[in-house]
């Protein structure tokens, strides 16, 4: 190794003086059940994770995004009979518990370098009539060959009950795994679960949206997250005003890019980009 890349391994660590690295909700969770549930997707590619949101909960998310659902899916991949919401963080904060939940971040700790980051964010409903969804990764976008290591996960939260019939999400089990073999129709697994659920998996599982049959929509919201060295899909840095940075939680300002991964990707002028929220900063 060069001097040069010897002297930026040496400076791998936290070198931010004002604001340091914070540690994740997800330290809150027993270690037990977050390395069980590391287990399954290690193992499966997925994990349910059951009944994490109340009804409450729910009700307010229905609520808030209700008005927000006024135009559907421009292409086959987001579905002509599907309505989505981006840059959801601007537009409520009801959406911001299925973002930083703890027990995601858990999982998300064990995966992932810290400051990961929040790649996508977004609202899906699914409405009668939709036709299943092409299947795909999450993380096939990055250029890099498989089999490999995820470079990303997603959950799917249920606000509606995921049926077999009204387009739950469909996987491919194992999957995360394969090589360049691509999946069979047949192959499709629907993830059955109560609202209130999510299905967290990793960045390399195949799996699509699926065919609603059922007479009602199908109501979900998405959270995809990546690794902190990588692109997200959603450019948050300039989609997310600065109001809404200093509203939102700790754990989501760090994903959204209000982070320094060692030693210095994500600085701002040579400084930590937090500094962009302090009383009387400039915009750029």
């Amino acid at each position: 190794m060069g001097t040069e890349a010897s002297s930026l391994v040496n400076l791998a660590g936290d070198l931010a003086g004002t604001y340091r690295r914070t540690t994740s909700s997800g330290a809150a969770v027993d270690p037990a059940t977050a390395d069980a549930d590391l287990a399954a997707v290690l193992r499966d590619g997925y994990v349910i994770l059951p009944d994490l949101l109340t009804p409450e909960q729910l009700g307010d998310i229905r609520e808030s995004v209700a008005p927000l659902l006024d135009r559907h899916g421009r292409n086959g991949f987001e579905g002509h009979t599907t309505q989505r919401v981006y840059s959801v963080l601007n537009k409520t904060r009801t959406c911001d518990r299925i973002a930083d939940h703890p027990r995601v971040l858990a999982l998300l700790d064990r995966l992932f370098m810290p400051n990961y980051l929040l790649s996508m964010l977004q609202v899906i409903n699914i409405l009668p009539g939709e036709q299943a969804q092409m299947f795909h990764t999450d993380d096939g976008f990055y250029p890099l060959p498989r089999p490999r290591k995820a470079l990303g996960a997603a959950t799917i939260w249920a606000i509606d009950d995921f049926t077999a019939d009204n387009g739950a999400t469909d996987i491919v089990p194992g999957s995360h795994e394969w090589g360049q073999r691509i999946p069979q129709e047949s192959e499709r697994e629907p993830v059955v679960m109560k609202a209130g659920s999510c299905v967290f998996f990793l960045g390399t599982l195949w799996h699509g949206g699926g065919a609603n049959h059922s007479p009602n929509p199908r109501l979900a919201v998405t959270a995809q997250y990546c690794e902190p060295w990588l692109r997200p899909q959603e450019a948050f840095t300039l989609s997310t005003t600065r109001d809404t940075v200093r509203a939102v939680s700790e754990d989501i300002r760090r994903m959204l890019g209000y982070s320094i991964h060692p030693p210095f990707i994500g600085q701002v002028d040579g400084m930590h980009p937090k500094r962009l929220l302090e009383p009387g900063a400039q915009p750029l």
